[in-house]
């Protein structure tokens, strides 16, 4: 397997479950419709491709920490009052991923090639991160010793919801995690 890894300053990874909670901790894990977004991103060529994954064959995700942020929010709704109409305002607490790494790991060299010279996004515009130069071709049994969360799609005995695929009809997403490495938080 050929990797590539990537490093960004933060990421957040808004769970599903989450709608407007008041403190919600970014989502430690991707999911099947996420790697598949970004493998899109790596290769357009894929674009007419729906609910499958082609050329990403692992992936593992680590942070050095979790900072709580805040951030203020509007409801949808307007209030109508005297001579005036106002949305109501709320705060809520989001912990970020400080310095995350994703390792990508490829099928073949050609496909890690043309990821290692491009950026990806883990879920937001914002959360850029970048290639490190240099490609490793690895054991599988090596990847497994990397820090960090994978998400092992599929379904099985330990599998539980992990969301609707957005590029597969909505259709549910199973998986069960994977973690090597120390507790991060």
């Amino acid at each position: 397997m050929y990797i590539v890894v990537y490093k960004g300053s933060f990421g957040y990874i808004k769970p599903w479950t989450a709608v407007r909670d008041g403190e919600t901790f970014s989502q430690q894990f991707l999911t099947p419709s996420i790697i598949e977004g970004i493998e899109k991103k790596l290769f357009p060529e894929l674009l007419g491709v729906n609910g499958e994954i082609k050329k990403i064959m692992r992936h593992k995700l680590s942070y050095a920490a979790i900072d709580l942020q805040q951030e203020v929010t509007q409801t949808r709704g307007w209030k109508v009052g005297k001579n005036q109409m106002t949305r109501a305002r709320s705060i809520l607490k989001r912990g970020v991923m400080l310095d995350p790494v994703l390792h990508l790991g490829f099928h073949n060299k050609a496909d890690a090639e043309k990821a290692v010279k491009q950026h990806i996004c883990l879920c937001r515009n914002e959360d850029v991160m970048l290639p490190c130069p240099e490609i490793k071709e690895i054991s599988e049994e090596e990847f497994n010793l990397f820090d960090g969360f994978e998400l092992r799609f599929g379904e099985s005995e330990q599998s539980f919801l992990v969301g609707y695929n957005r590029f597969d009809g909505g259709k549910p997403m199973y998986g069960w995690i994977e973690y090597n490495g120390n507790k991060l938080l």
